[in-house]
């Protein structure tokens, strides 16, 4: 089934006005989600050696993640005294980590639960319009009441487009952080044992 641009410009323009905003919050939701996609993957590649050996002590335990290689760094460069790592430089970099891992989440969620809302006001929006035909015309000219209805349906179904993927999405990237957080608790401990 292919759809050429008029098509999908004509499905558009049936679904009315409120398809700008539903266009413009899918658009922003999807860009939040591969910024948070690109995010993670980079934090999940493997750890630099060369970042480990800049504090011996801790070059057995770098684990397989750039987040813990930054940590690592930020401990060498910041946080040893007497080459034993400082256990409250790595919570605070950790606090800070996990914020930058929640950064854009719950926007996401948000855009994703508006969707369907913004769908629900165009179908309002489509039935009042079928109203207004009704009033002026009466129940005998069905085209005329078409549009009303297209409008009413096509906004429901684009709100849903939207949403659905969008609160999958949401729910996924929240667990990775959360693991990718619970990684950096298990590190922190790492250190606070070598400390």
């Amino acid at each position: 089934m292919n759809f050429s641009v008029l098509e999908l410009y004509d499905f558009l323009a049936k679904g009315g006005p409120v398809m700008v905003p539903l266009i413009g919050i899918s658009l922003w939701m999807w860009v939040l989600i591969f910024e948070r996609s690109i995010v993670f993957w980079m934090l999940k590649r493997p750890v630099d050696n060369k970042a480990a050996s800049n504090l011996p002590m801790l070059k057995n335990i770098a684990a397989s993640r750039k987040i813990e290689e930054r940590l690592i760094n930020a401990i060498a460069q910041n946080g040893c005294k007497d080459g034993i790592p400082d256990p409250s430089l790595a919570d605070a970099y950790i606090k800070k980590e996990k914020n930058m891992l929640r950064r854009n989440l719950s926007t996401i969620n948000i855009l994703a639960a508006i969707a369907p809302l913004l769908g629900l006001l165009g179908t309002v929006v489509g039935m009042v319009a079928t109203f207004d035909v009704i009033s002026a015309f009466g129940t005998g000219n069905a085209n005329a009441m078409a549009g009303g209805i297209s409008t009413a349906l096509i906004t429901t179904q684009s709100g849903l487009l939207v949403a659905v993927p969008g609160l999958f999405m949401g729910a996924f990237l929240s667990r990775t952080a959360q693991g990718i957080a619970a990684g950096l608790d298990d590190f922190a401990g790492l250190i606070r044992r070598t400390g």
